[in-house]
């Protein structure tokens, strides 16, 4: 619970200090612009909201890890909430109003995520899991995307190195095996999920687990 609230309050935050002009960038996600990026961080708030107050009366099906599916490759854009997002974003016009409706529907889903029972079941995307398992799931969620929103920004604030650590966990636990250790949080979350390209030095590092990477989540 305490990393959910570190990793959405260090990622709102970095959002709220952005100028202007930055969101005119291209964000870390193919295709997407930051204003791009911030809009889907609106609907993945409101994701947050739903889930947590749509109870289950079944036992589990999933967990942090198997809540992750596992794509064949990169998103398209043919997908049509995805193609959905770029017209969104313009449609707010300034970015102050992305920023607004971000702090307002974000600090909303951070105190729910805050009341919420961590062994309480809830429902999404047709699976069944504990909010404790959920918000784990989306530490990974917000610390990736939080990657996105800078990879473009070097002045941009950076993930938390406590968030960095437990996302890098939790992938590892995805890949079913650990990254190298040569490899920092940042570094492992970004290759790991195909974010940044490999280097002949990591590829060997990497070895056999090179041909299972990158894990595109979904």
């Amino acid at each position: 619970m305490e990393l959910f609230s570190r990793s959405w309050t260090a990622l709102r935050t970095a959002v709220a200090e952005l100028p202007d002009e930055d969101f005119e960038r291209p964000s870390g996600c193919t295709g997407w612009l930051v204003r791009d990026l911030v809009c889907h961080l609106v609907i993945d708030a409101q994701d947050v909201l739903i889930t947590l107050v749509t109870p289950a009366g079944t036992e589990p099906t999933a967990n942090s890890v198997s809540y992750w599916d596992l794509l064949d490759g990169p998103p398209t854009g043919d997908d049509p909430l995805d193609a959905l997002i770029p017209r969104l974003a313009a449609a707010y016009g300034e970015p102050r109003w992305l920023k607004f409706h971000l702090d307002d529907v974000g600090s909303a889903a951070g105190r729910a995520a805050e009341l919420a029972d961590p062994a309480l079941r809830v429902s999404t995307q047709d699976k069944v899991l504990t909010v404790g398992d959920y918000l784990s799931a989306y530490v990974l969620e917000w610390t990736l995307h939080h990657l996105d929103l800078i990879a473009h920004l070097p002045s941009a604030a950076e993930p938390p190195a406590a968030t960095l650590t437990a996302a890098r966990a939790l992938l590892e636990e995805i890949a079913g095996s650990p990254l190298p250790a040569t490899f920092t949080d940042t570094e492992a979350l970004l290759i790991g999920t195909g974010r940044r390209a490999l280097s002949e030095a990591e590829k060997a590092a990497l070895g056999d687990l090179s041909a299972r990477l990158p894990l595109i989540l979904g």
